[in-house]
């Protein structure tokens, strides 16, 4: 018999959230825990008990779990811990991410930034669905950067995704004729990958709500800050936010998490929606809407994480 949601008080209710140390992750923790307690994902103990202080300093309910979401070891070790815990999981939010100039390799050798902000998310989201209740909404941080039409990211040199197989990505080869800026493929195939999974998950999956969110161009965030000087990337967020096309889709971390906890609470059951920075349905990429692709996808994933020795 599966579990169903609680509808009595919001202390029954639990709501897991990786990358949750800064930026939007952070905002979000303090936004959705107005609805039951938050689960915090991390993999830096040190920022994970300020937050976790933080929180209860503000009489907000919160647990702390180490993971690094790069580490498939570390995946699968933390569901154990999350899955004992005493809560019925109402949401998970795949927030975790990076953009790294230099690229590196994660504990299995993969590609850093693919790993973080996919295969990890991936794997997480597959270890956990199994026991989380009816109708628990599932939400991944997706970017149009995937998109080659989406006119800010043409303006800038953006290719979108370039995506080649899952074991390409993995070792971190891209499609020829990518972005010039460092780390942009990387991290456009990641979410590109991201927001195609989960429609397929949306579509097989019918238990369960699977929706993504694009956050808009959002200051204040350690996104992108590997990719730049500091003092560039506190200038280029302000500048981004202020100067058209860019100022439409401009957000900060706080409006960010009104809309990603305005999803993750719903109850009309919505499922296999790209919400945009407003929490309006958007589309993708012309190849991240296509259920072959999306499938593949999938079925890639799935494999290698399993020739990789992870147990779902």
């Amino acid at each position: 018999m599966s579990k169903e949601i609680s509808n009595n008080s919001a202390k029954d209710n639990a709501y897991i959230i990786t990358g949750p140390t800064s930026g939007i992750g952070r905002a979000t923790a303090f936004e959705l825990a107005k609805y039951g307690t938050i689960i915090l994902v991390g993999r830096n103990a040190a920022k994970l008990k300020e937050l976790d202080d933080a929180m209860k300093q503000k009489g907000l309910k919160a647990v702390a779990i180490m993971c690094d979401v790069s580490d498939i070891t570390s995946i699968q070790q933390a569901v154990k811990k999350i899955i004992a815990l005493p809560f019925v999981v109402s949401g998970l939010l795949n927030n975790a991410g990076i953009m790294p100039r230099q690229a590196t390799k994660n504990a299995q050798g993969w590609d850093m930034t693919f790993a973080t902000n996919y295969l990890g998310a991936f794997a997480l989201t597959e270890a956990l669905s199994p026991h989380l209740p009816d109708r628990a909404n599932i939400i991944f941080i997706a970017s149009a950067i995937e998109d080659p039409e989406r006119k800010p990211a043409k303006i800038m040199g953006m290719k979108g995704g370039r995506f080649i197989s899952i074991e390409a990505s993995a070792r971190g080869e891209w499609k020829a004729g990518g972005a010039k800026l460092a780390g942009i493929d990387a991290y456009a195939t990641s979410k590109q990958c991201i927001l195609a999974s989960a429609m397929a998950f949306a579509r097989e999956n019918p238990r369960l709500r699977f929706n993504a969110v694009e956050p808009g161009i959002t200051r204040g965030t350690s996104l992108g800050a590997e990719s730049m000087n500091p003092v560039i990337h506190a200038i280029f967020g302000r500048i981004m936010s202020v100067i058209p096309p860019f100022s439409k889709y401009a957000s900060t971390p706080e409006e960010s998490a009104k809309t990603i906890t305005k999803v993750m609470t719903d109850k009309s059951n919505k499922t296999g929606v790209y919400f945009d920075e407003k929490a309006k349905p958007m589309l993708g990429s012309e190849l991240s809407r296509d259920p072959k692709f999306q499938d593949r996808v999938v079925a890639e994933t799935r494999a290698f994480l399993s020739k990789e020795g992870f147990r779902f």
